[in-house]
């Protein structure tokens, strides 16, 4: 007889048409659920008032253009009683739901591959992970910020109790701790993708991965304990509310019963991913496969399945098939197997698996405990199917994919990689993958004939809405150069620190006297304050901070003695020479008569692809050149915006010179000095504070007052704007500088840049707060030299 303790079938849900991909337990309707499946929809279910029990379908919601991966419940409240639904897809959007109804209430837009994972919080708040490696948190349909530090798809996210604190697990094999949007601490000890979250208390939480094991952490970084069972990937996890029990499911097959540390139950499924799970509030447990149907198990007889649809049941997983090669079975020598006698054994442990030899057939049974007798779980075929080399599922670049295919395109030449999901439509496939390895489409035809043909012409259907599924999103990734540099000052003014109001013949600012210089009082707008009090001469800072300071003769001096032992293909003529010191002196003010010419650009911008070690001349003429509006409207120009901005951010890279990131930053500011500059950064803001923000670990302080320099003009452009989602950037990103910047200047300015972001916006100020950026600034507040560090502070303090 079935013991009450073990779990048994309850019933099961012919739903959907496709894998059921994700669950949640609904808070309406109560006892309820939500299942999303790789055919685009979501569906609502509700306990059935019929004698039979199980559930009905009370909502089917449609949204999403691709499928759908993920879902989550976001907490009753005033405006929303029943709650939200949110799900996320592989259009890479997120669609929230009302419970009642079939459309949703709105989208959120902002990642740029896949959405995988989704939690919610306190609040309303929206946790969401990606394989465009970044999550991103969301209040009130707006994105507040995006946590960027994985270098690999963001597979797990989870709010944890504790308000502001947040978890990602990724593909890069790393979980993060993330407070107010800063990552407090990194968690190792997966060997492959993390894959799911479960909150066991305020405290600790537990985390499974396609390494096959589950880890039970501290949120203070301890690995407490680690569970093994699984034989292959693990997808997923879910906390009974006595906060100690769990289960868990993956690619064995398998949904998992775990009680004091020990797995109690095994229940095998007759599919061969067991994508997800959830725990409703009477106790019983669901599962979600890969073969469409979602499968309702409990511990309560009254709620058990009828003996005949017990035994459908086993007879159903009794006909599956199982790979010789899943990792559980080991390697299979069909004439050594014992035959049917070896089942009169019992088993030593729940879920424990024995093969038998059956003539030519080799039979796979489970031990059940709470049976006390073997199950046939299925017949062994010698199909591929099992762990990341069987599974006949491909990880590449952290996504799952059911092909990766090796192309070699020129003989001797580097092999590519081109992946394939049997969703996907083959003539785009090929298109992206011609377009990503820049390969002529002429080789459409030829890449899409060779998809179809090795998969054995398995399309199912041409879906649209896919990004390019190498990269995971349009990032620009520079290539990363050799060793590094040390720290460096400005290799031709020789000044520490930038001082746009001097006295300098050379360094005559085109702009009005702003509050960098140092000087006791600061001119803004025209009005003049000579009182000691509060009145804010210092944010908001709406007009662009240049770097206008140069010595024009050491520029040019530099510029011709690295020339002469330039390499052949990059050294100048001496017509060449001439004509970049006209530029310089058009550009500086010392030749009114002359404006920039067309062809003395194109030769300075020719002049910044000099080999890393003699470029920074040409980028110190590119930074003074790029202010000037014919220059400014030249570069910054659509036709040419991408290639300007990637050749910059490339030279920029953390592994580079320390005169070439000061440089290409400073360039950077100093395209804010003229509309189309402004305009292109600002279309680029998050690449390019993203990529600027991988600088604040080199120790150089004329790098951190340029990198403060260019979150303060992202600031001041921003100040009359309503992107909310921009200016929780610029706070993140001041934020996080202020936890390793010492120079008082950049402190200063990134003060500045806060002053600005948080006047005349609640939502901001309010954003400011939860990041913690009072406790971070207040030691400013009493700093004597420079006065105005202080006085700023004391400002910013009084603002929030």
């Amino acid at each position: 007889m079935a013991s009450a303790k073990a779990y048994r079938l309850s019933c099961s849900i012919l739903g959907h048409a496709l894998d059921v991909r994700g669950l949640a337990a609904s808070v309406f309707p109560e006892g309820g659920f939500v299942s999303v499946s790789r055919d685009k929809t979501a569906k609502a279910w509700e306990p059935s008032k019929s004698p039979n029990g199980g559930f009905v379908e009370m909502q089917c919601m449609k949204g999403h253009n691709n499928f759908v991966t993920c879902v989550c419940i976001i907490a009753p409240s005033d405006a929303h009683p029943e709650g939200l639904i949110a799900t996320g897809g592989n259009d890479h959007n997120i669609c929230v739901f009302s419970p009642c109804k079939a459309d949703p209430l709105y989208i959120l837009k902002g990642h740029k591959h896949t959405v995988c994972s989704l939690s919610a919080g306190k609040f309303g708040t929206l946790l969401s992970g990606s394989w465009d490696t970044t999550a991103k948190v969301w209040l009130n349909n707006k994105c507040m910020m995006t946590l960027t530090g994985h270098t690999g798809s963001v597979w797990a996210v989870k709010i944890l109790p504790e308000q502001g604190l947040m978890l990602t697990g990724s593909a890069d094999k790393t979980i993060k701790l993330w407070k107010a949007g800063r990552c407090e601490r990194t968690f190792t000890g997966h060997e492959d993708c993390v894959r799911g979250f479960a909150v066991v208390n305020d405290q600790e939480f537990l985390s499974c991965s396609n390494d096959s094991s589950i880890r039970r952490w501290l949120v203070t970084g301890e690995c407490l304990e680690v569970y093994y069972g699984h034989t292959n990937f693990i997808y997923t996890l879910a906390v009974f509310p006595n906060g100690q029990d769990f289960i868990s499911a993956g690619e064995d097959r398998s949904l998992r019963i775990w009680k004091k540390g020990e797995c109690c139950q095994t229940l095998r499924l007759p599919a061969q991913s067991v994508w997800c799970c959830c725990i409703l509030d009477n106790g019983d447990v669901v599962a979600g496969a890969s073969d469409g149907v979602i499968r309702v198990f409990t511990e309560s007889e009254d709620r058990m399945a009828s003996a005949e649809d017990l035994q459908a049941f086993e007879d159903e997983l009794s006909k599956a098939t199982i790979s010789s090669k899943t990792g559980e079975l080991g390697d299979i020598k069909i004439e050594e197997l014992p035959g049917r006698e070896h089942l009169l054994e019992p088993g030593t442990r729940e879920g424990q698996t024995r093969l038998i030899k059956d003539g030519e057939k080799v039979e796979a049974f489970q031990w059940s405990i709470s049976d006390g007798r073997w199950i046939k779980i299925g017949d062994v075929v010698g199909s591929s199917g099992g762990t990341q080399n069987t599974s006949g599922k491909v990880l590449y670049e952290g996504k799952e994919f059911d092909f990766v295919f090796t192309i070699d395109v020129n003989e001797g030449g580097p092999s590519l990689k081109l992946p394939y999901n049997v969703t996907d439509d083959p003539w785009l496939t090929a298109h992206n993958f011609l377009q990503k390895n820049d390969l002529s489409p002429m080789f459409l035809d030829q890449v899409a004939n060779f998809i179809i043909e090795n998969t054995k012409g398995v399309t199912l259907g041409s879906e649209t809405g896919h990004s390019d599924p190498f990269t995971g999103a349009n990032r620009y990734v520079p290539s990363v150069a050799e060793g590094g540099s040390p720290a460096a000052a400005d290799p031709f003014t020789g000044a520490g620190r930038y001082i746009p109001g001097s006295d300098s013949s050379e360094a005559a600012s085109t702009r009005a006297s702003d509050p960098f210089t140092g000087s006791s009082a600061y001119f803004s707008n025209a009005h003049h304050s000579t009182s000691t009090q509060s009145k804010n001469i210092y944010f908001p800072k709406t007009d662009a901070v240049t770097f206008d300071q140069a010595n024009t003769t050491q520029i040019l001096a530099k510029m011709k003695e690295l020339n002469r032992g330039a390499p052949d293909d990059h050294r100048l003529t001496d017509d060449a020479i001439q004509k970049l010191e006209k530029l310089l002196s058009a550009i500086t003010g010392l030749s009114h008569a002359e404006t920039p010419a067309a062809e003395q650009i194109d030769l300075l911008w020719k002049t910044t692809y000099w080999p890393e070690d003699i470029v920074f001349p040409a980028l110190d003429i590119l930074r003074l050149a790029i202010r000037h509006p014919v220059v400014n409207e030249q570069l910054c120009h659509e036709d040419v915006r991408v290639q300007f901005c990637n050749h910059l951010l490339n030279l920029m890279n953390p592994q580079g010179k320390a005169a070439n990131q000061m440089l290409v930053l400073r360039t950077l500011c100093n395209c804010f000095a003229a509309k189309r500059g402004q305009e292109l950064l600002m279309s680029l803001r998050e690449t390019v504070m993203s990529r600027a923000m991988e600088l604040k670990g080199v120790c150089n302080k004329n790098v951190h007052i340029a990198l403060a320099t260019l979150v303060l003009n992202f600031a001041g452009s921003l100040y009359p704007v309503p992107d909310l989602e921009g200016k929780a950037q610029c706070l993140s990103v001041a934020s996080m500088l202020l936890e390793t910047v010492q120079d008082k200047e950049a402190v200063f300015r990134l003060l500045v840049a806060l002053g600005t972001t948080v006047t005349n916006d609640a939502t901001a100020k309010g954003l400011a707060r939860s990041l913690g950026v009072k406790s971070q600034i207040a030691k400013y507040a009493s700093v004597s030299d420079p006065a105005k560090l202080a006085e700023c502070c004391r400002l910013l303090l009084d603002e929030l």
